[in-house]
């Protein structure tokens, strides 16, 4: 049977809600994050060598990476039809989505989370200044153009069809959730952007994402 390492928090609420859509058998071995770091405890070092999450074994297999994971998963579920066929132009979006997520999309997303913490992290009282001002310099120049060129383009390709990958919902949805989840939650997406907008409510809306959410016992995105 399938485990998966979940960390709470994390991106592995991904993996859960694929293994909920294809109606795989599969157990969840929960791990809690430091209260003070908020990074993975040493215990997932021992599953992987990096300690990220999320991580599956399935028998012998042991597997990290979020893309490499629901590759593997649904290659092996081909039946439940979650990419489109191989040889048609949804397939290449279907690919191009599946590494845009992480490649693309998730990198001005965690600039954007690290210096919010720097601005807002105790320092010493003569550091404060200086090190707000880097910090708010930093995503006024650099990480909050980047993330408003990202939320356009994907509010420009949603308007193009229903999914990522054209008008069913595959796997490339599950994939994307995480950035844009995350981009909700730490770029304020709102009614100006009603493509982005739907897309989360729609994929809220799946049943299997919310026994996902249950299972993992939260929601899945850093605040």
């Amino acid at each position: 049977m399938i485990i998966v390492h979940h960390l709470e928090n994390s991106r592995s609420h991904r993996v859960l809600w694929l293994l909920e859509e294809l109606g795989v058998e599969y157990g969840i071995k929960p791990y809690e994050r430091d209260r003070a770091t908020m990074r993975a405890p040493p215990s997932l070092r021992e599953v992987h060598p990096l300690g990220k999450s999320p991580i599956i074994t399935d028998g012998s297999l042991t597997l990290a990476e979020s893309g490499a994971i629901i590759e593997y998963l649904v290659e092996k579920h081909p039946a439940a039809a979650m990419a489109p066929a191989r040889d048609t132009p949804q397939y290449v979006r279907y690919i191009y989505w599946l590494h845009y997520a992480e490649g693309s999309a998730m990198p001005p997303l965690l600039l954007k989370l690290i210096f919010d913490r720097i601005e807002h992290a105790p320092m010493p009282l003569f550091a404060k200044p200086i090190a707000r001002s880097i910090a708010r310099r930093i995503k006024r120049q650099f990480v909050e153009p980047e993330l408003c060129a990202h939320l356009d383009f994907l509010e420009t390709e949603l308007g193009k069809s229903r999914w990522f990958a054209g008008d069913a919902f595959t796997a490339a949805d599950i994939q994307m959730s995480y950035p844009i989840e995350a981009a909700n939650a730490r770029a304020a997406l709102d009614a100006s952007r009603p493509h982005l907008m739907a897309f989360i409510g729609r994929i809220r809306d799946r049943p299997a994402y919310r026994r996902a959410v249950e299972r993992a016992g939260g929601h899945m995105v850093l605040k």
